[in-house]
This record gives structure tokens, C-alpha cells and sequence, in this order.
């Protein structure tokens, strides 16, 4: 069998509704590689999405882009994609997600915006950054840093983390509910998460 690419993975989520995420997660059912189950918070009357440190690398102002990747030629790629979701599994659409994180040699671009770019969830409450695996640096584990906010609602600061990175029982801001789902692919990874809002 042909493993799938970056490109099938992030066209079967596009292509599907946010039900069957949804219903497939209630239900128990086994779900291809592409349609991963929400964020757990999601319709269990628990917290939203834990928040988390900003750090001290963000910045206002970040372009409108999904394309984080074209100015990091030489990290491993990977797509980040998943919903904004509310407390009762609906999609929120127009919601605000903003990324940063570090390069390929553990940087971030103060300067600029190399590896920093925002959207808004389309009418599914879907999002995506096609973008690169952010390089360690010294006290972190690998992770990126994530705004999201529903139209009027309060700002979600938090980052996002790599299952299986030996950094992250080291790492004080390491949360395991805030664990990215890695598919590896033909051409790199896919990474999945649901933000709870």
C-alpha cells in the first residue's frame, strides 16, 4: 500500500465534516489516519483547551499565510492542521489561530516573521499550517506557540506538543492534554490538534 502525503492527508480532512470526527469519537469508531478524534475536553463537560505560557518570542501583526514552510527551506516538513471547536463539539468558523515557533536551528525570526503566520477557521472551523518541525534549543522541548480566539470571545494562549519527544518529562511547560497526534507521510508529517474554545 502507498503511504499517503502531507497533500491527501490535509485534502480527506478538508474534504470531511466536522460530524464525523465528532460522532466517530462518541461512538468509539476507528477512523482512518486522516480523521483523528477531537480534542477529549470536547463535549465531556471539562475545560476548554488548557492555556499556556506565550513565551517571550511572540509578535503582533503576523502575516495572513498558511505557508510557513517556503521561508524555512531546510527543516522537515509537516502540516498542522485541526478544528476550533466549542464546549458542546460544534465547529466555530472565523476564529483566529496565530503560530510562532522556532526554525530549523532552534531561532526564532525577532526580525521578521520567518515560521509565524495567522488564519481563520473556515466554515467547518477548520485550520492548517503547512510549516516545519521546530528544532530544539536549550530548555524546551520541540513545540509550537498558539492564539486562537472566536469572534468576541477571549484570546487562548498555548503551545502544542510532539508525542515521544525525550525533552518533554524535562520541559516544565509540558502538558500532555496539549499533545499534538503525529501521522508520519510519504513527504514528512501530519500533525493534528483541536482546540476547545
Amino acid at each position: 500500500m502507498v503511504q499517503p502525503t502531507r497533500r491527501t492527508v490535509l485534502t480527506a480532512f478538508l474534504s470531511a465534516s466536522a460530524l464525523p470526527f465528532i460522532a466517530g469519537a462518541r461512538a468509539g469508531a476507528q477512523s482512518p489516519p486522516a480523521r483523528l478524534v477531537p480534542t477529549p475536553a470536547c463535549g465531556n463537560n471539562a475545560e476548554a483547551t488548557p492555556a499556556s505560557s506565550e513565551g517571550p518570542f511572540f509578535k503582533p501583526d503576523a502575516p495572513l499565510t498558511r505557508d510557513l514552510a517556503a521561508h524555512a527551506p531546510s527543516g522537515d516538513r509537516i502540516t498542522v492542521a485541526g478544528l476550533v471547536l466549542d464546549a458542546d463539539c460544534r465547529p466555530v468558523p472565523n476564529a483566529l489561530v496565530q503560530i510562532w515557533h522556532a526554525d530549523a536551528a532552534g531561532e526564532y525570526d525577532n526580525a521578521g516573521y520567518r515560521c509565524r503566520g495567522h488564519q481563520f477557521t473556515d466554515d467547518g472551523g477548520r485550520w492548517w499550517f503547512a510549516t516545519i518541525v521546530p528544532a530544539l534549543y536549550p530548555g524546551r522541548t520541540r513545540h509550537y506557540h498558539f492564539k486562537v480566539q472566536r469572534a468576541g470571545g477571549s484570546i487562548l494562549t498555548t503551545q502544542l506538543f510532539f508525542p515521544g519527544e525525550p525533552g518533554n518529562g524535562r520541559d516544565s511547560l509540558f502538558d500532555e492534554r496539549l499533545l499534538l497526534t503525529v501521522t508520519d507521510v510519504q513527504d514528512g508529517r501530519f500533525g493534528r490538534f483541536d482546540f476547545v474554545v
